[in-house]
């Protein structure tokens, strides 16, 4: 994409953990992408193939230790994230890029009324009144099916769905510039997830919001992003637009993705899963990380590094029959 346009470029980031038990952890490895203005871009990948980790280092919230970023660059209106203080980070974090958490239960303060919480981050960042900013809370409550009255209820009153939704409700008061989304509708019901799913269509729609969309569902991927990068082992093995990934899939991981899900016209009686499991990231394999569960794996991909190719402009596959 031109540069120009671009938001937020992630150049070259590495993030390692380092534990005790396991050793080093290679959660993230070189990974590049660039997100443009108004774009959502989906990250889809396994449990613990790194996209959470990636998300985490854009806003700063690696815990660290054990995280550790080793190298690269994130820019964000062309100046490093990386490098900026963390009082400066405080002021982007919740206004210009904001992110729905996986998992509401510790994304909340337990001893803190809900509307309270989503009313101080827009007392922050807006510079409102309290009055001004409880009732844009209570006003964000409702956008995301939440009655007013529950305002000065406690987290552990609401459901589990129903914290999401407030997780949701906060990332969302402030118009952020970028939403980091993850997994923002794994605990909701069919009707809540559209109901969801539409809004962040429409503040991208209104406000040029960009999104960073993480999920395992290739269905909301198909309704809500432009551009898809498929993750593994910490790695994107293929990036490309939602109609490169699905109309001419060309990694073999991506490929196996398809053909694990049912599907509304497939007559088969049995899926075909991707046989074996993610690689342990303290000890992945020395050149094609997919390679030991790839059907299609050869002598060469034991023994060098697949490169990043471009099979057509704007989609790029790591594998060596992309290269071939």
């Amino acid at each position: 994409m031109d540069e120009k346009k671009n938001i937020l470029s992630i150049k070259d980031l590495s993030v390692h953990y380092f534990t005790v038990d396991m050793g080093e952890c290679h959660a993230v490895n070189h990974v590049s992408f660039d997100l443009g203005e108004g774009e959502t871009l989906g990250l889809v990948g396994e449990t613990g193939a790194g996209k959470t980790t990636i998300a985490l280092s854009i806003l700063g919230l690696l815990q660290s230790p054990p995280g550790r970023i080793l190298n690269g660059e994130i820019f964000y209106k062309g100046e490093d994230l990386l490098k900026k203080s963390e009082a400066k980070m405080r002021e982007i974090r919740g206004e210009e890029i904001a992110m729905v958490f996986q998992d509401p239960m510790t994304a909340l303060n337990p001893v803190d009324r809900v509307g309270d919480q989503i009313a101080e981050m827009i007392y922050l960042h807006q510079k409102v009144s309290r009055a001004e900013a409880m009732e844009k809370a209570a006003e964000m409550l409702e956008l995301v099916g939440i009655s007013r009255d529950r305002y000065r209820e406690f987290p552990h009153q609401f459901s589990g769905g129903m914290k999401q939704r407030v997780i949701i409700a906060m990332a969302l008061s402030c118009s952020p510039k970028i939403l980091l989304a993850d997994e923002p509708t794994t605990a909701l019901d069919v009707t809540i997830q559209a109901q969801v799913l539409d809004m962040m269509n429409e503040l991208k729609k209104n406000l040029g919001t960009s999104v960073i969309l993480i999920t395992h569902d290739l269905g909301v991927v198909a309704q809500m992003c432009n551009r898809v990068a498929i993750v593994y082992a910490g790695e994107i093995v293929e990036i490309g637009t939602v109609e490169d990934i699905f109309d001419h899939t060309g990694h073999p991981y991506t490929k196996g993705l398809f053909t694990s899900l049912p599907g509304y016209d497939d007559t088969s009686k049995r899926l075909k899963p991707i046989q074996g499991l993610m690689p342990d990231p303290a000890n992945l394999p020395p050149h094609c990380k997919f390679a030991p569960r790839c059907e299609h794996c050869c002598e060469m991909c034991e023994q060098r590094t697949p490169e990043f190719t471009e099979v057509s402009p704007g989609h790029f596959v790591r594998c060596h029959l992309a290269e071939k």
